[in-house]
């Protein structure tokens, strides 16, 4: 039955009941039509009224927060007020999910590793996540609404932005002077704007690094490969004597096992880098690797320099026994180019307090100015250019050191001063250093 239908029936029933009573009581009176009338007008009224409180309970609940449960009458009212109660909720419902996706959104943006910006059609700030505003040096909080290009100044980003063409990204100098951001902007809705921002900081070191590294090697192997050209044309075209012939070629000789150096330790460089990190179980006696360094060291030194070991006797050290050796000879092999004969050099072995390891190559040479430490391990660089060369290094030396301490978790130190020497140490962490375990004592005669 619908609810007009339902609502028609009540009033006619509550008609016809006022009416009924009004019949009745008017028999006293000699009235009856006249209280018939009047009961049958009371009874609608009194349904009216009725009606009007359900209507006014069910506006109270409208107004107020619709925390407490909708009224439970009979009739419209009530199916009415159960009807905007589940509308209610369904959206309550719907906007809480609706909010959860949102947050769960916005925490993905802000777990991105790249910067995220929204502008509005006037190029104001409408939310930015946490890398967005490190890399724009923002607070998301108070620049909220704020014009970007006021709070943003590098020139290329704001022509970029005023351009309004958005093909490409554009790369400028981040707030602060130390980072290059790389930003992209992608327009959507009504003249919103989607801003993305990346640190390419790492990405443009490394590139000069590769480009810097391709030059010096060109330059490396073009100087000897200049003089052997040289030597060649020069022993085709002239006549020389026996001296000189032996003479030219002990130049080429040199020349040629320079090249084969840089060939080596380029090689060296590419297998640490292209290698898997070298085994934690795999343990050799620091003892041995010292000595065979020492070994390659003396050779190097031809009695020119007092070489001296010290410690490692009862230790060992876990890792690469190529890569190790390839570093403390490193060590060993500088320190002897370096330091004027009659000089001394001590390889000696420490534990320390922490159970990790030091080896550490000590030498009397001249000393290196602090200026260049912090860059002593990068590909190709020389304090003395002239001087590198006429010791036979390649420049690499010490970036190999520092490859192989970090593949092994550990790392190098170095520590000079003019006219007082260097100390170099190859620091090992204690994962990988034990101490040699003593062998088992088998008494005589024992049953």
């Amino acid at each position: 039955m619908s609810w007009l239908l339902a609502r028609a029936l009540a009033a006619v029933l509550a008609m016809l009941a006022g009416a009924s009573i009004g019949f009745v009581a008017g028999q006293f009176t000699r009235a009856p039509v006249w209280t018939s009338v009047t009961g049958a007008a009371l009874a609608v009224a009194m349904l009216a009224g009725l009606d009007a409180l359900r209507g006014e309970r069910l506006m109270l609940w409208l107004r107020g927060g619709q925390d407490r449960q909708a009224p439970r009458d009979a009739g419209l009212w009530g199916e009415l007020a159960y009807r905007i109660e589940k509308a209610l909720r369904q959206r309550d419902q719907t906007m809480a999910t609706e909010q959860t996706r949102l947050s769960q959104f916005l925490a993905a943006i802000e777990a991105s590793p790249n910067g995220v910006l929204l502008l509005d059609a006037q190029d104001r700030i409408d939310w930015c996540n946490r890398v967005g505003a490190e890399h724009f040096g923002l607070d998301p909080q108070r620049d909220r609404l704020q014009r970007v290009t006021n709070l943003v100044r590098a020139p290329a980003f704001v022509a970029f932005l005023q351009a309004g063409r958005f093909d490409g990204p554009v790369q400028f100098v981040a707030p602060g002077g130390r980072d290059t951001l790389q930003v992209t902007v992608r327009p959507y809705a009504e003249g919103m704007k989607l801003v993305l921002s990346q640190d390419i900081t790492e990405a443009e070191r490394n590139d000069s690094m590769r480009r810097d590294f391709v030059a010096n090697v060109s330059h490396e192997i073009r100087t000897p490969l200049t003089v052997l050209s040289g030597f060649v044309e020069t022993m085709a075209r002239l006549p020389l004597s026996e001296a000189e012939r032996a003479r030219v070629l002990v130049l080429m000789e040199q020349q040629t096992h320079r090249m084969q150096a840089l060939v080596a330790d380029l090689l060296t460089l590419a297998q640490l880098e292209g290698s898997p990190r070298p085994p934690n179980d795999r343990w050799l006696s620091v003892a041995a690797l010292m000595q065979r360094a020492m070994a390659d060291g003396q050779a190097l030194s031809a009695g020119r320099h007092r070489l001296q070991m010290l410690g490692g006797v009862d230790d060992e050290i876990a890792g690469s026994e190529g890569e190790l050796l390839s570093a403390v000879g490193n060590l060993v092999s500088n320190a002897v180019r370096y330091t004027p004969e009659g000089g001394s050099i001590d390889v000696q072995w420490r534990l320390r307090e922490d159970g990790s390891g030091e080896l550490v190559v000590t030498d009397t040479g001249p000393g290196i100015a602090r200026e260049h430490l912090p860059r002593l391990t990068e590909r190709f660089y020389r304090v003395d250019a002239s001087r590198a060369r006429d010791t036979g290094g390649t420049g690499l030396g010490l970036s190999i050191v520092k490859h192989v301490a970090q593949r092994h978790g550990g790392e190098i130190d170095i520590q000079s001063e003019l006219g007082k020497g260097s100390s170099f140490r190859l620091l090992l962490p204690a994962l990988r250093v034990r101490q040699r375990a003593a062998a088992p004592v088998v008494l005589a005669g024992a049953a």
